[in-house]
């Protein structure tokens, strides 16, 4: 078993937990990117720098999870939609998408900011798909198990006898357990790669202690049993490989000169903007050479 420490940054108006990629392990199953954003408590009137501006994306999926707060999340495929605790923003980059994020509610009201996003690097033949923007909410979508202190939801995949609503193009789950102290509860041997991010509680695995903000990843082949020492939140994800990545900025790939394409196409300005949020954006880095400007 492999631990993973978060390693926390500051977005310029919060902070991030980073647990994935990790110098030790780049990937998990499909999953090559997560973030624990927050938490964070936002006060009424909160600066719009703190949004996350128009940005883009290729080759991968985002998804983005909340157990509190509220982000409103606009593409360049035309959508608009909040996302609420419990609910998933499922949005395939492929070809290339640029969206934004941003906390008007907290800007109103004042808030609490607390998820998890996610990138899923998306195989080879479906890298350059259509971009597209989906979001589900809802029992029937994201399966819901509730018994005697522990409550579990299936936000992506298939797994543990249910399969959620959002298309996926590799096996792969994602899963969000609350378990009460006390309360024991096992992830089986389904897939090959398989962790667990501790967002919150402290659990037992194998007489070993493990607290909030603790990324595990397992070896493949047995049921990993999780014992509650306190309240827990925990993130389950994993699948089937995908293949190697090269990871660059926002842009994920399997060939290194097609995110070299995309960093030419974002700094050059050929990249659609969201088209309910195109007045900014967030420039290319500093460090990409001139010549890479296309």
């Amino acid at each position: 078993m492999l631990v993973i420490p978060q390693r926390r940054r500051d977005l310029g108006g919060f902070e991030v937990g980073r647990l994935l990629p990790f110098h030790a392990r780049r990937m998990v199953g499909p999953f090559v990117f997560l973030d624990h954003m927050g938490p964070a408590d936002f006060p009424a009137g909160l600066a719009k720098s703190a949004d996350v501006r128009a940005h883009p994306h290729i080759g991968l999926a985002t998804v983005t999870f909340l157990f509190e707060g509220e982000i409103m999340h606009r593409d360049s495929v035309g959508s608009e939609q909040a996302i609420r605790p419990g609910e998933l923003n499922w949005m395939v980059a492929g070809a290339g998408i640029t969206h934004s994020e941003r906390f008007e509610r907290a800007r109103a009201e004042g808030g609490r900011l607390n998820g998890v996003q996610a990138w899923i690097a998306l195989p080879e033949e479906v890298e350059e798909i259509a971009p597209s923007f989906a979001h589900f909410s809802g029992n029937d979508a994201l399966p819901l198990y509730e018994q005697d202190g522990f409550r579990a939801r299936l936000i992506l995949g298939s797994g543990f006898g249910a399969k959620a609503a959002a298309p996926v193009h590799s096996p792969l789950f994602y899963a969000h357990w609350e378990l009460a102290a006390g309360r024991r509860a096992g992830l089986p041997a389904e897939y090959s790669e398989r962790a667990a991010f501790i967002a919150s509680g402290e659990v037992e695995i194998d007489h070993q202690t493990f607290g909030g903000g603790t990324m595990l990843v397992f070896d493949p082949g047995q049921t990993i049993v999780f014992n509650a020492l306190s309240d827990a939140v925990i993130m389950l994800l994993g699948g089937e490989p995908v293949g190697e990545r090269f990871i660059e900025w926002n842009f994920v790939s399997s060939r290194r000169e097609r995110i070299e394409v995309a960093k030419a196409e974002w700094k050059a300005g050929r990249m659609k903007l969201p088209d309910l949020d195109a007045q900014e954006f967030i420039a290319a880095p500093a460090e990409w050479a001139p010549s890479e400007s296309g």
